[in-house]
């Protein structure tokens, strides 16, 4: 059977969670009798049985052990599988000392241990603090060289805290309360009591009977001593320790070895799409791009890659390098020139305030070099900020939540219809084409942004915590939408927050002044489309991984089910 696992283990630790999953796997066989193969030449567990009962017996009669409850067999229907031939269905208070003492002087160095030193992998020890023993013997949990210890409370039981306790100053120790001990009897090996008190079996089963509050659920000392515990015969429980080990090894290599992949792919991603950004011109960048495109399949091989390439779209898009410029198109010059005149006209109507003119923004301002045609300025120059609603009170309106608005530049806000007289106070006002954005933590460095579209009346309003621009002149709305959401806006807003933790809001300043690179209007509207063309294929090339992680997952399962069927 352990064969067969080493030709599936690939598969299984590469499916999601897949190395959790191997470990718990190889726990369940091994206490299955299934990780190594059975001797017949080896001493029964019944014999070993009868020698740990007179084993107890002259413990009894010394005075060392309190007489135990002698227990009913397990019967049939408790037993969770079927046992190989010389092993025997017990229970830990048979085989063992539940919760011993010591006896040793005051004046002995001893070693204490909390529960924060107590391992949850197979493979860690626990660690120690010495301790004289008159300072540790009261109040806490005794243990010595040897016994096996398993967290009682939650959530370090459901974890899998447990330890065999070694390498204690003068063979004994003590520590956190919150401890079962057995001290196994008959020579059987702790490490294969560590196994059973790992595998899934016994957790999700001593889950299920957990007492008391919650945060506070323990459990019961019954369950940890009369659960049915599988006993192999002595010389195979080394056996199935020592492959276990190995096995568990190999699984911590694997972890190490992902975990290690993992980092040098987020470095190679983060290389070779950093290049696409640092492109100066069309050419480096069409240079740049068959650099990308030769590791695409190595580098787009996971979710997160696929979210950094969606990042890397939206900076190409607002540096002029997603589409080709085309001379003739009327530059962004005139665009403002135009945009200028209508704030003053709006102005002279009364329809918004007078604004503050800016500014031109500096060469120290401006975060890279702009295409022919293009122009830097901000989103106070092209837009009205935070702009009124004039509506009659009856009108039927859209009412926006925060948990409504999206992440994704390819999905859409959520409304509510609401009557205008509801909603006209006390939130904030937008209507048909604005462009909203988060200014609360983490809304906003989550990327919470969105154009408002199919409004009631062309009108709406929400949650406070947004900052409105009503893009002038033309200007697409989907546009200044890609420019929130790239990471040099996010970025830059989240270094300038302002409030307590849980609290910071943006600045209305940066979300008005921050330098905006404007295009010609006709580029405008390609870049739109080519970024919603590429987003679009970055969620398909999602849900392909996704899927693929799925029915890899599928596959993982079924052939757990089947080695430990």
């Amino acid at each position: 059977m352990s064969e067969m696992l080493l030709e599936h283990f690939d598969l299984l630790a590469t499916a999601p969670d897949g190395v959790a999953r191997l470990r718990e796997l190889i726990l369940t066989l091994a206490v299955q009798g299934k990780l190594v193969p059975q001797n017949p030449g080896d001493e029964p567990a019944s014999i070993l049985l009868q020698r740990i009962r007179a084993e107890k017996d002259r413990l009894i009669a010394e005075g060392k052990i309190k007489r135990d409850k002698l227990l009913a067999p397990i019967s049939d229907e408790e037993k969770p599988f079927e046992l190989p031939q010389g092993w025997e269905w017990t229970s830990l208070a048979t085989v063992g000392v539940i919760n011993p003492r010591n006896d040793a002087a005051d004046d002995t160095i001893a070693s204490f241990v909390q529960m924060s030193s107590i391992p949850v992998k197979f493979t860690e020890p626990h660690q120690v603090e010495p301790r004289m023993w008159r300072d540790i013997k009261s109040g806490f949990t005794q243990f010595a060289e040897g016994d096996v210890g398993v967290a009682k409370i939650t959530p370090c039981f459901e974890n899998g805290k447990s330890t065999v306790f070694q390498n204690l100053s003068n063979g004994i120790g003590a520590g956190t309360t919150e401890l079962h001990i057995v001290r196994p009897l008959g020579g059987i090996a702790p490490r294969y009591v560590l196994l059973f008190l790992k595998t899934p079996g016994f957790l999700v089963g001593g889950e299920a009977v957990m007492t008391g509050s919650a945060g506070q659920k323990r459990l019961p000392r019954a369950y940890f001593e009369n659960k049915p515990f599988p006993l192999p015969p002595l010389a195979e429980q080394s056996r199935i320790v020592a492959r276990a080990e190995e096995l568990m090894r190999l699984c911590d290599a694997l972890e190490a070895k992902g975990q290690l992949d993992a980092k040098q792919h987020t470095q190679l991603v983060q290389t070779l799409l950093g290049t696409l950004t640092d492109s100066a011109t069309a050419e480096e960048l069409a240079a740049n791009w068959q650099r990308v495109t030769a590791h695409f399949d190595l580098l787009l091989d996971r979710p997160e890659a696929v979210d950094a390439l969606e990042q890397t779209i939206l900076q190409l898009a607002v540096r002029g390098l997603l589409v080709p410029q085309d001379s003739s198109d009327e530059p962004a010059s005139i665009l403002l020139q135009r945009i200028r005149a209508e704030k003053d006209r709006l102005i002279a109507e009364g329809k918004i305030k007078r604004d503050k003119l800016l500014a031109p923004i500096s060469d120290e301002e401006k975060p890279f070099e702009l295409p022919q045609g293009w122009e830097w300025t901000s989103l106070a120059t092209v837009g009205v900020i935070n702009p009124r609603n004039d509506a009659a009170d009856d009108t039927i309106a859209s009412f926006v939540q925060m948990s409504s608005i999206p992440v994704k530049f390819t999905e859409p806000h959520q409304v509510e219809p609401r009557m205008w007289r509801d909603i006209k106070s006390g939130f904030t006002q937008f209507a048909e084409g604005d462009v909203g954005v988060a200014k609360i933590t983490p809304c906003f460095e989550n990327g919470k942004s969105t154009v408002f579209q199919n409004l009631s009346n062309g009108i709406g309003a929400g949650t406070t915590e947004l900052h409105i621009v009503r893009p002038l002149g033309g200007i697409a709305p989907r546009y200044v939408l890609l420019f929130l959401k790239t990471p040099g806006f996010l970025v830059g807003g989240e270094a300038v927050m302002t409030g307590s933790a849980g609290q910071k809001r943006l600045p209305r300043a940066y979300f008005e002044n921050k330098p905006f690179p404007l295009p010609p209007l006709a580029e405008q509207s390609r870049i739109v489309a080519r970024a919603e063309e590429l987003r679009q294929l970055c969620n398909e090339l999602r849900h392909r991984l996704n899927s693929s992680r799925t029915t890899q997952g599928h596959l993982a399962e079924a052939l757990v089910e089947n080695l430990a069927a």
